[in-house]
């Protein structure tokens, strides 16, 4: 197994196994001049009845412990007619390595445990016979992640298919009083213990989540739409604050294609300053390469909706709200939301805003093939 630090900065393109599911045809205007060629497709396998208590997990942090050496042997030979044969203890084995792996087959990091230890190298013993060094634990985590010190900077960055980092050294293992024989002292009675492994608490990250993010309000109907264009199956329910971690669907075309889509918790003004859910909102947010901001048309004036969103992205970090994104009008089957879209549509320029209503289904066929063309100019 070959051993590298990586520092490449490359996106990685993210994929998955599961099918997507689109509701509703309804068109209600032609919002794009160019309407990509790949067709969004139709899953007829029945989506479960419960809902998913899985989510994704994109920030973990793991203590990980190295394995101890083994200490040397300490021993004199005993022969027949020879009873000072001499020192023949031998030495340690090796403490295993703690080795973090990239694998396209894992995607989350919700696996992985709060901590990882090592094996320990076995003592030497008698007749010159050394200790077993411990096999390696290896951690496979998704393509993209990347390895921090806590609170320090990035010191290792997985971007490809076998990259390896080894986040926890195990120790050397006890030299045996075979060891310091010498012509001085041909009987030591010395031998060194093993040494301790490296004990590390790092934050894993994955640098990419999803290719789109649903950006909104509690309530702005973001785990209503994710169900209506993919397999996934997020909690739905009245009430604020319905879905406390990111859930990611799949959405799928007749080209094969993949688009991860994630499930954003609600965002509140002042986010930023850790109201709400706050920062880990908005860490979930950094990791999506497109945002799809969700606005409720329900609400008058929903322009304030997408103002306060843009907001609060640009004062956790510079430049988030100017990447490549797309609004959407949610909920245009209530009677009120029609004045609202128009007036929405007013306020937002020559930023075509694409009405929706998650529920129903209407609309959501052009709505992936706009998202189709967001991440063709993305990633290809």
């Amino acid at each position: 197994m070959e051993l590298v630090r990586c520092s490449s900065k490359k996106l990685c393109r993210s994929s998955s196994l599961l099918f997507n599911q689109v509701l509703g045809v309804t068109t209600f205007r032609n919002y794009s001049s160019q309407v990509s060629a790949s067709v969004p497709l139709r899953c007829k396998k029945k989506k479960a009845d419960f809902n998913s208590n899985k989510h994704f997990v994109d920030y973990r942090q793991v203590h990980l412990i190295g394995g101890r050496g083994g200490n040397g042997g300490l021993s004199f030979m005993q022969l027949f007619c020879n009873p000072l044969a001499g020192p023949d203890g031998g030495n340690g084995g090796n403490g295993g390595h703690i080795i973090l792996v990239a694998d396209t087959s894992v995607k989350s990091l919700e696996k992985l445990q709060s901590e990882y230890r090592a094996e320990d190298g076995e003592k030497g013993m008698s007749k010159h016979c050394h200790g077993k060094s411990a096999p390696h634990t290896v951690i496979e985590v998704p393509l993209g992640t990347i390895v921090k010190e806590d609170g320090g900077p990035v010191i290792a960055d997985l971007d490809f298919h076998g990259a390896s980092f080894i986040a926890a050294r195990g120790g050397a293992g006890g030299h045996g009083n075979h060891h310091f024989m010498s012509n001085d002292n041909k009987a030591p009675h010395i031998s060194e213990f093993g040494a301790k492994g490296e004990d590390r608490r790092c934050i894993l990250e994955m640098r990419i989540m999803a290719h789109a993010g649903l950006i909104g309000f509690p309530n702005a109907g973001k785990s209503t739409l994710l169900r209506a264009i993919s397999r996934a199956r997020p909690k739905v329910a009245q009430y604020p604050f319905t879905t406390l971690n990111p859930h990611v669907g799949m959405v799928l075309y007749d080209d094969y294609e993949q688009i991860a889509v994630a499930d954003i918790p609600g965002l509140i003004p002042g986010a930023h300053k850790n109201y709400g859910l706050g920062i880990s909102f908005l860490r979930h947010v950094e990791r999506c390469l497109c945002l799809l901001y969700v606005i409720d048309l329900s609400y008058p004036e929903p322009w304030e909706q997408l103002d306060a969103l843009k907001y609060e992205l640009e004062q956790y970090s510079p430049g988030l709200s100017t990447r490549p994104h797309a609004i959407l009008g949610n909920k245009i089957d209530l009677p009120e939301a029609q004045v609202n879209f128009e007036a929405l549509q007013e306020r937002t320029g020559n930023l075509p805003v694409i009405p929706i209503s998650a529920k129903k289904g209407a609309n959501v066929s052009a709505l992936l093939r706009h998202l189709r063309e967001l991440y063709d100019a993305q990633i290809k």
